[in-house]
């Protein structure tokens, strides 16, 4: 995400005249736009919320017209569809269409697998200004065995080389962990194959259902400091020719990650009921009211004002240690989803933090799991998760 801030008098101050601390921050320059929960795959480390939206809830073709309208006119300049599976919708085309027309940059981070030929030069025609595919892998028994889908790696490599051939940007996703790191150089090599122009090695972050995972994902410790190795040599070697960008888990850390940059400071994603929520996984937090784009408010009014975005926002909730820690204000304490999913409490010190009271423990627990035995999934699902078959695993 970019740290450029819209000035407030071109955007939240022209639509809403009431003042907040959020303003200082401005719009977001990109907005993610989670169009559905749906999704053939059933990856296990999926950042959907493990109580995943409905189709019935979904919002429709109008409403996400709407939003589209309204998040250019405040100042929004780049969208991305996402899930689920943002091509299981029928009315994919028309919203890229709808965004392109109000002059927006469109990107779609696709499992691909529903794509064919004639729908991804429909998308192109329509304004799609870029293409990340998602990669469980470099082997075909194994990538397709982590999405839960048979065939899936095979057609991930077909669409890539139509995004190409269509003259579009390609972005390959590669999702990491104890499982599928040692395919790293294949998987570098992959996207020089492809003629991608960005790489994501992106390892998994534990919550939601990759916290139910956790034990069969958790790379060890040896594992993580060889795939920093390979991606550093990658990088130097690569200069030039494929963008690297490089995600690392939390757990083998002294200090945590800026989580999106700070809660509600430069990043909102919409879900497919239409809910404005700070980041991926906010909804995992009980007791927060995250309101609706079908609410009576603007989605600006929502940033700006809505109680569950500014709970978080800067330093004035924080207890101690944070509240006295010299980094309060570079890593705003961490990721509040993590730190809820493992003390409890959101306002806790994310424990991937060294001065988190559990964080030793967490710590312990994680690398002994990363040892450990466990191999088989928990797949996503509606039903709640679907554990793999032993003999698959």
């Amino acid at each position: 995400m970019s740290d450029v801030t819209i000035p407030p008098s071109d955007s939240l101050a022209v639509l809403e005249k009431q003042r907040s601390t959020a303003e200082t921050f401005g719009i977001p320059l990109a907005v993610l736009l989670e169009i559905t929960h749906r999704c053939p795959l059933q990856c296990p480390y999926c950042s959907n919320p493990v109580e995943l939206d409905r189709s019935a809830k979904e919002l429709t073709t109008d409403e996400w017209k709407k939003v589209l309208s309204e998040l250019a006119e405040i100042g929004v300049l780049q969208v991305h569809f996402s899930g689920g599976e943002p091509t299981a919708r029928k009315d994919l085309v028309e919203l890229v269409k709808h965004a392109s027309d109000t002059g927006l940059y469109t990107n779609l981070i696709t499992s691909a697998v529903l794509l064919t030929r004639e729908k991804l030069s429909d998308l192109a025609d329509a304004g799609l200004c870029h293409v990340q595919i998602s990669f469980q892998g470099i082997e075909e028994g194994l990538a397709d065995r982590v999405a839960g889908y048979k065939g899936g790696h095979r057609k991930k490599l077909e669409v890539a080389k139509w995004t190409r051939e269509l003259d579009l940007p390609l972005t390959v996703n590669a999702v990491m962990h104890r499982q599928n790191l040692h395919q790293l150089p294949d998987i570098i090599q992959m996207a020089l194959d492809l003629d991608a122009d960005r790489l994501e090695v992106a390892n998994v972050q534990y919550y939601g259902w990759a916290l139910k995972n956790r034990a069969a994902l958790m790379p060890t410790v040896a594992q993580l400091d060889e795939c920093t190795r390979l991606v550093e040599e990658a990088r130097e070697r690569l200069k030039g020719r494929l963008t690297i960008d490089y995600v690392v888990p939390d757990y083998y850390a002294l200090r945590p990650k800026k989580c999106m940059g700070g809660w509600g400071r430069q990043f909102f994603n919409i879900s497919p009921a239409g809910r404005v929520l700070p980041c991926h996984a906010a909804e995992s937090i009980t007791g927060l009211d995250f309101l609706s784009v079908r609410s009576n408010h603007s989605i600006a009014w929502i940033w700006q004002n809505s109680e569950a975005f500014n709970r978080y926002r800067g330093t004035g909730w924080m207890k101690e240690p944070c509240k006295s820690c010299e980094f309060r204000e570079i890593d705003f304490g961490g990721c509040r989803c993590q730190a809820f999913a493992l003390t409890g409490d959101a306002a806790n010190t994310d424990p991937a933090c060294a001065l988190s009271p559990l964080h030793e423990t967490i710590f312990k627990q994680a690398e002994a799991e990363a040892e450990g035995e466990t191999s088989r999934f928990l797949y996503r699902n509606f039903a709640g998760g679907t554990l793999e078959p032993e003999n698959d695993a």
